[in-house]
């Protein structure tokens, strides 16, 4: 199959837009762990510390990795222009799908992340509910019996 130098082209909007998305992923988890430190430092930690360190350690991990991924698969895409230029087809062809496996590899971490944040998530809510996991259906029929005298 030959690709033109178009192909790779299409992937750096998608790139760029993800790696803006990351970005804003990283200040949101810095801001976090600044917050959580400087309630550290007043004494005023959560009793779930330990957790939350570690997840947020964890999930610094993946969003280093999930950028490391994608810059990597920007720059492989260029590369894949280049060699579309230069006519080193079969090169530019092995290129593009190195580029593709790589982002797709960054989507996935972000995935694991996302997923990983809603356990943060869940520590946080854990000590102000009674640790009841209801479905919605659930939930409100909760809140229906509730409001009945």
């Amino acid at each position: 199959m030959s690709i033109s130098i178009n192909t790779p082209a299409l992937l750096f909007p998608a790139i760029s837009l993800i790696m803006l998305a990351y970005t804003n992923r990283f200040l949101a988890l810095s801001g976090v762990i600044r917050n959580l430190h400087d309630k550290y430092r007043k004494n005023e930690a959560s009793p779930f510390l330990k957790e939350q360190i570690s997840n947020l350690r964890y999930r610094l991990k993946l969003v280093r990795r999930m950028q490391f991924l994608g810059v990597l698969s920007f720059i492989i895409a260029l590369l894949s222009m280049y060699l579309i230029y230069i006519e080193e087809f079969p090169w530019a062809n092995i290129c593009f799908a190195a580029s593709m496996v790589l982002f797709s590899g960054s989507l996935i971490l972000s995935l694991i992340e996302i997923l990983r944040s809603t356990r943060a998530l869940e520590l946080e809510l854990s000590d102000m509910s009674d640790d009841e996991d209801l479905a919605i259906v659930k939930y409100i029929r909760k809140i229906g019996r509730k409001e009945k005298p």
